[in-house]
This record gives C-alpha cells, sequence and structure tokens, in this order.
C-alpha cells in the first residue's frame, strides 16, 4: 500500500473523496495525510511516500499500489474510467521502476447502470490490459442503489516486479539533479472539462491517457540514472513537484519558457482561467536524473512513442527546501505552491 497524496474534491461539487494513492493536489490533501493517515498507519512502506511501494518477495523485490476511479463523465475524448482504471494503476508502479504484471479490480455499479455502458467499459479494460502487458486477474462486483454510486467506480490494485539495482524513490533526489517532463501537460483535464461542460474549441482536445511502464522501461535499460519519477495526474505538474520538494527535502526551479504546453490546451486554459501546470495528466511523468544523464534521459524519451515531447525544465537545488519556483518569461520568480483544493474534482 502507499500514501502520497489524497482527493479531496471542492465542496462546490456537490461530492467528497479521499483516495490513499498519489495525485492529489492541495494543502488540505496533504494535512490529511500528516495528521490522519500517517500516523493510523505508519511503517516503513508508507514512509517513502511513493506511487507504489516496494516490498521484499523471496530472493527478490515487487512493487505494490492501490488507487480509486470517480472520473465524471465516464467517456470523454481519447478514453473512459476503464482504460483510466487500468493506465492509472501501471503507470503508478512504473513510477517505482517496477514492470507491471497483475492487477485486481473492484466494481461498484449502481443499479440503473446500461448494460452496454458496462461492456464497453470492459472491453476498454481490457484492451487497456493488453496494451500494457498485464492480467487482471482477480475482483469483486457490488451493486449500490440508485443515486448511490453515479454509474460506476473503480478500485484497481496492482503488482509489479523490481529488478536487481532499480531503487527510484523521493528521497533519492539530490541537488543539481535535472528536472524533465515526458510531454505536453493538461490535455486530460481539458479534455474532460470540454465534455463535462459542453465546450468545444477550435482544436479538439484529447486526454493523453496511456500506458508509461515502456517507457520507464526504455530509460532504464539506455542506463539513464534516475533518481526518482512521478506521474502528473490529479494537481498536474505543479503538486508532484511540490511533493517531491517536501519529501526530499529540496528546492526545485523550473523555467516557464521550458514547459511544454500545446497550443490549443493553452488557449483553453486562458479561456477557462486555468493554470496548466495544475491541470491533470493520465499519460505524462516528472522525472529527476543525474546532471550528466540528462541529455540522453530526453533523448531516450523523445525517441518514445510517449515521449516524443520531452523536455528538461528545471533543476534541483539545495537552497530553499521544501520551495518551488517557476521563472518566468520575463525573468521573474514566482512561487508554483499547492492549491487549497482541486482546480478540477472528479478528474480521475
Amino acid at each position: 500500500m502507499s500514501l502520497d497524496a489524497l482527493s479531496c474534491p471542492l465542496p462546490l461539487s456537490g461530492h467528497a473523496s479521499v483516495q490513499l494513492a498519489h495525485g492529489g493536489g492541495g494543502r488540505l490533501m496533504r494535512s490529511l495525510i500528516e495528521d490522519v493517515f500517517l500516523p493510523a498507519f505508519a511503517n516503513p512502506g508508507l514512509a517513502e511516500r511513493h506511487d507504489a511501494t516496494v516490498l521484499p518477495m523471496g530472493a527478490g523485490r515487487v512493487a505494490f499500489t492501490t488507487d480509486s476511479y470517480v472520473v465524471s463523465p465516464l467517456f470523454f475524448p481519447g478514453g473512459d474510467i476503464g482504460k483510466l482504471a487500468v493506465y492509472g494503476t501501471v503507470n503508478d508502479l512504473a513510477m517505482a521502476g517496477a514492470r507491471p504484471a497483475y492487477l485486481s479490480c473492484g466494481f461498484i455499479l449502481e443499479e440503473g447502470l446500461p448494460m452496454a455502458d458496462l461492456e464497453r467499459i470492459v472491453a476498454s479494460m481490457s484492451q487497456a490490459a493488453a496494451e500494457a502487458g498485464v492480467y487482471l486477474v482477480t475482483g469483486d462486483t457490488k451493486v449500490v442503489d440508485h443515486g448511490k454510486g453515479d454509474g460506476i467506480f473503480i478500485n484497481t490494485a496492482g503488482i509489479g516486479l523490481v529488478e536487481p539495482g532499480v531503487d527510484i524513490r523521493p528521497s533519492r533526489v539530490r541537488p543539481g539533479d535535472a528536472v524533465l517532463v515526458s510531454g505536453d501537460l493538461g490535455r486530460h483535464g481539458v479534455a474532460i472539462l470540454s465534455v463535462r461542460e459542453g465546450l468545444s474549441f477550435e482544436t479538439p482536445i484529447a486526454s493523453d491517457c496511456g500506458p508509461l511502464a515502456s517507457l520507464v522501461a526504455a530509460l532504464l535499460e539506455a542506463g539513464v540514472d534516475v533518481h526518482c519519477l512521478r506521474d502528473l495526474t490529479r494537481g498536474g505538474l505543479a503538486s508532484a513537484l511540490n511533493e517531491v520538494a517536501m519529501d526530499a527535502r529540496v528546492g526545485i526551479e523550473v523555467q516557464e519558457a521550458k514547459i511544454p504546453v500545446h497550443e490549443a490546451v493553452a488557449g483553453a486554459c486562458e479561456l477557462l482561467g486555468l493554470d496548466p501546470c495544475y491541470v491533470a495528466n493520465e499519460g505524462r511523468l516528472v522525472a529527476f536524473v543525474a546532471p550528466d544523464h540528462a541529455d540522453l534521459a530526453v533523448s531516450v524519451m523523445r525517441a518514445h512513442p510517449q515521449g516524443t515531447g520531452a523536455a528538461a525544465i528545471g533543476t534541483v537545488q539545495a537552497a530553499e527546501p521544501g520551495v518551488v519556483t517557476n521563472r518566468t518569461w520575463l525573468g521573474g520568480k514566482r512561487l508554483m505552491d499547492l492549491l487549497s483544493g482541486e482546480q478540477l474534482p472528479r478528474i480521475c
């Protein structure tokens, strides 16, 4: 079991949730971890505060993680709740350097959910599992009264194998490390919002939903000295950077001009008053690598289908531990802080 952040959507959504997995995005979420969950469940596995916990198993090691999915709407450009449930858990395992192998799946179905929707979601999960190279080997189904489940909620847990010598976790981040992203930001959140709010943009925007395990494997096979990885889900890049900065007790500076954002996403965010650095992604990661491996890492990622837009965006610093700053286009410096809540609730 891993515990990195909580999802507590803003009250205006009419829903509230708590999730024991990475991908939250605010100060309230971190406070819940520090004040409620960690004191109750304190153990060495949780202490790493990573996307997946790495555990000894016989002569080897496995990574273990769990996540729950409550996205609204269930279907959106580029994906659906079933695809998210597979890729999200696969990606959490990959962030620990694991090769994903097996998933469990728990379905909470609301009475009245159309069978055609369920069949479509299950088929999507099957295709996603095949693409990610994992097997769904056990599961559970529960039905709740109409009006109590919002169609379908899905929980997945995953197990992956960690090769000898692989050690990827926040505490390995060091001053001087290069900060890299695997591609442009904000597609998933904007795709969800466009359907939820009935918006249309001149350039259609699809979610970046996709599996990241083979991208991570490519980095490791190329000999890149990877210190830490995070997938950029709830709270986006800004939240991931803040979590790592606080957990590793380092400062991080990124450069606004180097952060890749597609023109259509940037325009949509400007129209909606959103910052792309806080908008959720479902197929993007941030990597912290040794400084002399940065060019190799970017090159390896750009040669992979899930990393064609990779870029080096900043560095880790010894000064201002726990603080993330953004060097603006004009050369000024501003804080890239945690939000008190979420910009977009029910995003995954």
